[in-house]
């Protein structure tokens, strides 16, 4: 799964390497720990480009009254993705990509968990598959919302968690937000062993020591 990820990417440059505008206030400063409820720069098609856009990271289903009208959707399990009524619409209609430099998973070991963080080679930028929803808060604020689709972890990452995110390759941008037709389904699956670089011990600001 993926509960806290990381973007230390310049948003420009972000937003030039998805070949996206940016609809989202200039940040300049690192993203070390991004966390579900907030605000994160999403890309999704637009009617003339790409966008980099505000979305609040957790899913919000139609029979929401609000964001906080039922249990967090942060993540999408890509196997069930398409008959989930939850979402099964967006992911038809409304995929998107979240931009990322990286990502933290917590292992279950005896007495606790250790945290591992997990990024391709020099922590390059690369885009995690989400798909958005319209959504709104309580008090009547609208943001659209987005979860992360998750796959089944391969097997030289499955002792730190058995789900993983689901990687978009950059030949996949086009097909992920449906700007090149059909056949989307066929990304859903779990980035080459090779990928990921696992550095073991190393968490956001907050995480606790290792504990055995």
């Amino acid at each position: 799964m993926c509960g806290r990820f990381l973007l230390n990417t310049m948003q420009s440059e972000v937003a030039r390497a998805f070949d996206a505008v940016e609809k989202l206030p200039p940040r300049r400063d690192p993203l070390p720990d991004i966390r579900p409820t907030q605000t994160i720069a999403v890309v999704r098609s637009g009617e003339d480009a790409r966008v980099l856009a505000p979305m609040r990271w957790g899913f919000m289903p139609d029979w929401y009254a609000h964001w906080d009208d039922g249990p967090l959707l942060i993540n999408a399990r890509s196997e069930t993705i398409a008959e989930k009524p939850a979402f099964r619409a967006a992911c038809r209609a409304r995929r998107c990509l979240i931009p990322a430099n990286g990502f933290y998973e917590w292992q279950s070991v005896p007495h606790g968990k250790r945290v591992h963080h997990l990024a391709p080679a020099g922590e390059a930028l690369f885009g995690f598959a989400g798909i958005w929803q319209p959504g709104r808060s309580k008090e009547g604020r609208e943001m659209d919302t987005v979860a992360i689709v998750t796959c089944a972890a391969p097997a030289p990452l499955s002792h730190i968690h058995a789900r993983m995110p689901v990687v978009i390759p950059a030949d996949g941008y086009g097909l992920w937000l449906g700007e090149e037709g059909h056949g989307a389904a066929r990304l859903m699956a779990a980035a080459p062993d090779d990928f990921w670089q696992v550095t073991p011990d190393r968490g956001p600001p907050d995480a606790k020591p290792r504990l055995l």
